[in-house]
């Protein structure tokens, strides 16, 4: 399952890159209106004015009746403030016309396409969701604050049974993230990670640690005593807080008990 899911986020951030690739050529300005064009009021515009000449004959109250075909709060003072905005920037817009018709049509199957597979993420996310209640090891794991579902997801089809592991540094190994001597190229002879793992595992190892470091007050606290006191770059930081998580994954496994942020962290506890 996490793999078909792997498959089709990387399906949706192919489309996402098309639309963004559409607006750059059609409608430039309309990123500085919204910085997230995913949101729901950007995509009921997408849907019903795409193009800057869609929008310059529109009036407020007009594009606002058009968002509510796709959303139930399209006014209010937000709404009312996106609006201006956007005719603001449609009406200097610099943005291609060219074959505007058949350019729409396009963006119009794309929207649909990447819709669709939102909305069967969401569905494969709650299915991920219900197998993991079945696994006991996940909800040892998922008493670390941050580690979601979709990363004990990708963690256990990535690893198996973390049981088999003695130590975090085979967890690492397994990744490809453990360090190795480079045998070719400019780098010859350095100490580089070895990336010969499971890609998948260690992408979602690295992304999991950049999630906890903004979530995780440990190891936030671990990260901010790596760079201010250790004067670490914030990638080396990053790095050594992985192979901390391994660590931590493997430990509570093995022990059969939670996370337990005094034993993993003096730091924490001296800042507490």
């Amino acid at each position: 399952m996490m793999s078909d899911r792997e498959f089709w986020v990387t399906h949706s951030v192919r489309l996402q890159n098309r639309i963004i690739r559409w607006l750059d050529i059609r409608f430039p300005e309309y990123t500085s209106v919204f910085k997230d064009w995913t949101c729901l009021r950007s995509l009921a515009t997408l849907k019903e004015f795409p193009s800057p000449l869609d929008l310059k004959s529109q009036s407020v109250s007009e594009v606002i009746t058009g968002w509510r075909l796709h959303m139930q709060r399209a006014g209010g003072s937000t709404g009312m403030e996106k609006e201006a905005q956007l005719i603001a920037q449609a009406k200097k817009s610099v943005g291609d016309t060219t074959a505007l018709s058949e350019a729409k049509q396009d963006l119009e199957r794309l929207l649909k396409e990447y819709e669709s597979i939102v909305e069967m993420l969401e569905k494969m996310e709650g299915e991920v969701g219900a197998l993991l209640g079945e696994i006991p090891m996940a909800q040892q794991l998922r008493t670390v604050k941050g580690l979601g579902p979709i990363f004990i997801a990708a963690i256990f089809s990535g690893a198996g049974d973390l049981k088999q592991y003695a130590h975090g540094r085979q967890l690492l190994r397994k990744a490809g993230l453990n360090l190795a001597e480079s045998m070719s190229g400019k780098r010859k002879g350095q100490i580089v990670l070895s990336k010969r793992g499971d890609a998948t595992l260690r992408k979602y190892m690295y992304l999991a640690t950049i999630t906890l470091v903004g979530t995780n007050p440990v190891f936030r606290q671990l990260h901010e005593n790596n760079v201010q006191v250790k004067k670490m770059k914030k990638q080396q930081s990053i790095f050594k807080l992985l192979g901390k998580l391994a660590r931590i994954l493997i430990g509570i496994v093995g022990r059969g008990e939670p996370f337990s942020p005094e034993k993993v962290s003096p730091v924490f506890t001296q800042a507490a």
